[in-house]
């Protein structure tokens, strides 16, 4: 499909949305599963294109492994075959050719591996042969490096025949990611520490345990938006729990300043806004813990026309696309001014801080085109303007990396979306 056309006739939205199972929960436990060696059942597991695959390469036998666009995929599967014999090969898409791997596979390597680059020096494709027959047990890890590096490390460490002690050289990037690893980790029967900057984890087996994933709250940021966006709004999201191992679940706390409450039942929520809601002129946040949701944050502050001031921002040019430049491009097209700040303001704290101003508007009186640059969360962060303007929206298949049925649930809550073929 080329693109589509997203409008919202009704301001008001009421509705009921099921959601999937978390993606990141989802691999995770499917990675346990295999190093498991015993099988057990995944209820609500994630109907992600990202979920799908990670499950498909985990059972094919040795080959040619194409994780395709799937970054976690791709870096869950690194750790994982590292510890497989035999010589395999684990490759993906042009653009995971660009993103950087070589962090993962110094520290792999280091350990033990014996993995060697096939085209260019840090990045896919890989060719992954079996490790040596000792591995070491310690390793340090300057912690502004991605979460998935070090949680693809914790989830293979219960069974290096040592065990594992990572030492974390500064304060961790979406560190509840690296939390969320290790809670899941726990259910399974894993013990691990975490000490000032040491995480330990010893030579241990994973219990086989049946599983219920939780609704993902990344899926459910795209709801808050819209609620922020509406004149008014209740819309019940099921599957989602107060206390929940995803960091992204901060959204509900955030959501607060944009008039956006949130009730909480046995494993629902409601979100709502009122009519009479208010909102602040600006607003500043850090995005270190929550990176996947900046994107959102950045939609709903344009479309209400509140200046934002981001930082903790870093991991988002390696993603699946360069995410600050896709925010700059399509934010150009729509009177809203997105940019790095000088580094006077960053001199001492060494915090870059990125500043956006104005209200995102049509321009010239045409239906603005968004760009999503093979990047889910484009489409479905940007989807949420149709409440303020009809809006275009390029590749909008490119949502079943994380969330197939998207474009499905939009239309029940009463958008309408036209084909452009």
């Amino acid at each position: 499909m080329k693109g589509i056309i997203v409008t919202a006739p009704n301001k008001h939205i009421k509705g009921n949305i099921t959601l999937s199972g978390s993606k990141s929960i989802s691999n995770r436990v499917l990675l346990i599963k295999a190093l498991c060696g015993q099988s057990f059942a995944i209820t609500n597991i994630s109907d992600s294109d990202d979920t799908a695959t990670l499950e498909k390469l985990l059972h094919q036998p040795p080959s040619i492994y194409d994780a395709h666009h799937a970054g976690t995929t791709f870096r869950f599967m690194t750790g994982y075959l590292a510890l497989q014999p035999s010589t395999k090969v684990l490759t993906g898409s042009e653009r995971m050719k660009q993103r950087p791997i070589g962090a993962l596979v110094d520290a792999l390597n280091h350990l033990g591996a014996n993995i060697r680059y096939l085209e260019v020096e840090g990045y896919p494709p890989l060719e992954i042969n079996a490790p040596n027959p000792s591995w070491k047990n310690e390793i340090s890890l300057t912690a502004n490096i991605s979460s998935q590096y070090i949680s693809t490390l914790l989830l293979i460490a219960p069974t290096m025949p040592n065990g594992l002690k990572i030492h974390l050289e500064g304060e961790p990037v979406s560190r509840p990611y690296i939390e969320m690893t290790l809670d899941i980790m726990r259910y399974f029967g894993v013990h691990s520490t975490w000490n000032g900057p040491i995480i330990e984890v010893a030579h241990q087996p994973y219990i086989p345990k049946d599983y219920f994933v939780e609704a993902d709250w990344s899926a459910a940021s795209y709801y808050y938006a819209m609620c922020a966006m509406s004149e008014s709004a209740e819309i019940t999201l099921y599957g989602l729990n107060k206390e929940s191992v995803q960091g992204d679940a901060a959204i509900a706390e955030i959501s607060k300043r944009f008039g956006v409450e949130t009730s909480y039942g046995d494993h629902y929520i409601t979100i709502s806004k009122g009519i009479n809601s208010t909102f602040p002129s600006e607003i500043e946040y850090n995005f270190v813990k929550v990176p996947d949701i900046a994107q959102t944050i950045s939609v709903v502050c344009a479309g209400l026309g509140i200046n934002g001031l981001f930082s903790g921002l870093q991991t988002l040019r390696i993603k699946e696309t360069d995410r600050i430049a896709a925010l700059q491009s399509e934010w150009s097209k729509l009177g809203v001014f997105f940019t790095k700040m000088p580094e006077k303001f960053s001199r001492r704290t060494k915090v870059e801080y990125y500043l956006q101003e104005g209200e995102a508007k049509p321009q010239n009186g045409d239906i603005p085109t968004i760009e999503t640059y093979n990047d889910h969360r484009m489409a479905l962060a940007f989807a949420a303007l149709a409440l303020k303007f009809p809006i275009k929206i390029l590749n909008p298949l490119v949502v079943s990396k994380s969330y197939p049925k998207f474009w499905h649930d939009l239309r029940n809550l009463g958008f309408e979306i036209s084909d452009l073929g």
